[in-house]
């Protein structure tokens, strides 16, 4: 029994410890862990040292010795007191810091291979960084570490450079950015939320493409931390091993090793530059510690390209109902309705161009192009939007060569099928990549554009065509290393379009992100904003708001809302107040027939997004939000809703009806600050009384009047 008990540990131990070998973490063998816990007191080896990184919410030490490699000592949350490596803890076994592999050989952070160069501090916009940069041993690779703080958040930020010091090309796979044993109490105390952080799952759990931000959490206590990964799309990956460590449980945010496999060449002297993961620390129900303040404030103001005191414009979009019959003539009526509605931005989508891969009008439904458009819209106070397909081009237009297309395993081309007809789809790790840039930058200039929409096929489309390149002569070695360099090709592509162009809003839709309702940190480090889904909404009865709402309350949690563009929304249906509220709730794009809204309709719309600008303006709304009523699942039998407040008290709450028969909706927010709250309806402009934080813990009530399915309230905070 003695023999099959030892047999039953090791099959246990095997699989956990297999879960992290085929993610490329180093394991370290007990007998040398013990060992190194051991050195880890030992501050008088040769050649040691140690960094702390902090600011007044957390700190993190991190120590190299020569026997030992890189590690992290300590790291805690200085708002709440916990440490999350607690001190003397014993560990089992060693998370590595970072790993990766360099042609056959790992090579873990926490490794007696490396040696210490050097490190170096910085200043950043509000904040600093610490580099630490190492030379291993065997292989001719210099791994940078870069940890990064920001002044007002419990946050730290982690990339990694590689650079091949040799003279031969190195194979880089297996990346793993962050790894880290973290210690949060007992492993029957762990709690996980996976899915952009909403949905409970088991804590010895594998995060994919859709895990943009896990909460892991001790149940008991409160004190967590979010774990949000900036690598790309499907080549994320993210592990979590919470079952068999009796203190804690292990972190690892990786690129992809199997799915979408990561690979990268090295030339002699060139760098790689990681994705970045962040680690942002919280306290379930603990005043702003708490992560419906913490993380919107973080994702908000650091990992947004742009932070705009104005808010996100408001966007028309053209493609619900039109689609590709838009023509002038409809424009210039919608035009008049926008702006009397107060609208900022109109959006042509696709049917403006002859065709795909080229800024030639369509003369058919343009036939004086899009001056006068522009001159209409300048006229009224706007500016004009473009749909622009990125990879997927015609076969005639100046952008395609041969040489460039994206192929499949057996060699042919790849194409896509678009509503205009099948398209080549080039591919991003080519020398395409800058004229695609060339083409988006002609277009800004020649049509004086403040948003662009870059859509359609790259890596693949979210409709299941097989993704990477197997093309020869293009820059990646091989089929693998193409999914990455993808990735990497469109944020080449951004980040030249942005370098003339800093003001222009890019929009990375999903469809070229490569998966159904996608948002991640990835794609806001490439872009501004992400068109994150196509809600149908042409009938009354579509999925419409209701299902955009679903989008919404279920990444709000990690990813910022004011990043995301939820089509389609049409302004006239169901109703312009469900419309106008589920808008407001992310970053505000509305569709339909605007021609369709009585001048009573777009005058409400003109009072309405007036009202809302304003808030904007003067409310920090960004720094919080709050999924109200039914939100994890949104059902017509039941109300939702959400908040969105700034921390002085002030902000907006939206809530919906839906087709319940509910009178009231009792709304509770007991992490607002302590204080009074005055309340008043946006839609009947009526007061509707005062209310103090005790009020919020037990819930207030907001009646729904007569037959309105939607109330709108601003709350304001009453100084004194």
């Amino acid at each position: 029994m003695k023999h099959a008990s030892g047999i039953l540990e090791s099959r246990r131990r095997l699989l956990q410890n297999g879960m992290l070998v085929a993610s490329g973490f180093a394991i370290v063998p007990a007998a040398f862990s013990a060992a190194l816990d051991a050195q880890d007191n030992l501050n008088d080896q040769p050649g040691g040292e140690s960094w702390t990184i902090g600011n007044k919410w957390l700190s993190r030490t991190i120590v190299f010795r020569p026997k030992t490699g890189l590690f992290t000592q300590k790291f805690s949350d200085l708002a709440t007191g916990a440490d999350f490596i607690a001190p003397g803890q014993t560990r089992s076994f060693r998370t590595p810091e970072f790993s990766f592999h360099c042609g056959s050989k790992s090579c873990a952070g926490e490794s007696p291979l490396w040696n210490l160069l050097g490190s170096s501090r910085a200043d950043l916009p509000h904040g600093k960084s610490l580099t630490i940069r190492l030379r291993h041993t065997e292989e001719p690779v210099e791994a940078s570490v870069v940890y990064s703080v920001y002044d007002e958040h419990a946050a730290i930020r982690k990339h990694l450079v590689l650079h091949n010091a040799g003279q031969e090309v190195l194979h880089i796979s297996h990346m793993s950015v962050e790894a880290l044993s973290i210690s949060l109490g007992p492993a029957n105390e762990t709690t996980l939320l996976t899915q952009y952080g909403t949905t409970p799952r088991e804590t010895f759990y594998t995060g994919r493409s859709e895990d943009a931000g896990l909460l892991v959490a001790n149940g008991r206590t409160g004190d967590g931390l979010a774990v949000i990964s900036e690598v790309p799309g499907y080549m994320k990956r993210t592990e979590v091993g919470g079952w068999d460590l009796a203190d804690g449980f292990c972190i690892s945010v990786m690129y992809d090793t199997d799915l979408m496999p990561f690979e990268r060449t090295l030339a002699p002297g060139e760098e790689f530059t990681t994705a970045a993961s962040s680690l942002v620390l919280f306290r379930n129900g603990d005043e702003f510690n708490d992560p419906h303040w913490a993380l919107p404030s973080y994702t908000s103001k650091v990992l947004e390209r742009r932070v705009d005191a104005q808010g996100p414009p408001w966007i028309y979009n053209t493609w619900e109902p039109f689609e590709r019959s838009i023509n002038h003539d409809i424009v210039l009526e919608l035009i008049d309705a926008a702006s009397a509605m107060g609208m900022d931005v109109f959006t042509i989508d696709d049917g403006w161009q002859l065709d795909y891969g080229e800024n030639a009008i369509n003369t058919t439904s343009f036939p004086g192009g899009l001056k006068p458009i522009m001159d209409a819209l300048e006229g009224k106070g706007m500016r004009l939007g473009l749909w622009i397909p990125l990879a997927a081009v015609g076969k005639k237009t100046a952008d395609y060569r041969p040489e460039w297309v994206t192929q499949d395993r057996e060699g042919n081309p790849k194409t896509t099928d678009t509503m205009g007809g099948e398209k080549q789809v080039m591919c991003m790790a080519s020398a395409f990549r800058d004229t695609a840039a060339a083409r988006i930058i002609d277009a800004i200039e020649r049509f004086n554009l403040a948003y662009v929409k870059l859509d359609i096929t790259t890596i693949f489309n979210a409709y299941g065509e097989a993704p990477g390149c197997w093309a020869k002569g293009h820059d990646h070695s091989n089929w693998a290393e193409s999914l990455g360099r993808t990735y990497e090709g469109i944020s080449y592509v951004t980040r030249k379009v942005y370098e003339k162009h800093p003001e222009v809003l890019l929009d990375l839709t999903f469809e070229l992100w490569g998966q159904k309702h996608i948002i991640d940190a990835g794609l806001l480090a490439a872009g501004d904003l992400d068109w994150m889904s196509n809600v149908d909404d042409r009938e009354p009865d579509s999925a419409g708001p209701l299902q955009a709402r679903q989008l919404l309350y279920l990444r709000a949690a990690s990813m910022p809302v004011e990043s995301m563009l939820i089509g389609n929304i049409h302004a006239e249906l169901p109703t312009i107040q469900e419309s106008f509220a589920t808008a407001i709730g992310s970053a505000p794009l509305l569709l339909g027939d605007l021609r369709k809204l009585s001048a009573a309709d777009r005058k409400w719309y003109h009072e309405k997004i007036g009202w809302f600008k304003q808030l904007r303006r003067s409310t920090k709304i960004g720094e919080s939000f709050f999924p109200l009523g039914s939100w994890q699942q949104t059902t017509p039998a039941k109300w939702d809703g959400f908040a969105r407040m700034a921390r002085s008290g002030n902000g907006v709450i939206a809530l919906f009806r839906n087709k319940s028969n509910a009178t009231e909706a009792i709304v509770q927010l007991p992490l607002l600050p302590a204080g009074t709250y005055k309340l008043r309806s946006v839609i009947t402009g009526k007061d509707m009384g005062a209310f103090a934080k005790s009020d919020w813990v037990r819930g207030v009530p907001v009646k729904f009047t007569g037959a309105e399915r939607v109330e709108v309230i601003e709350v304001s905070s009453v100084q004194g």
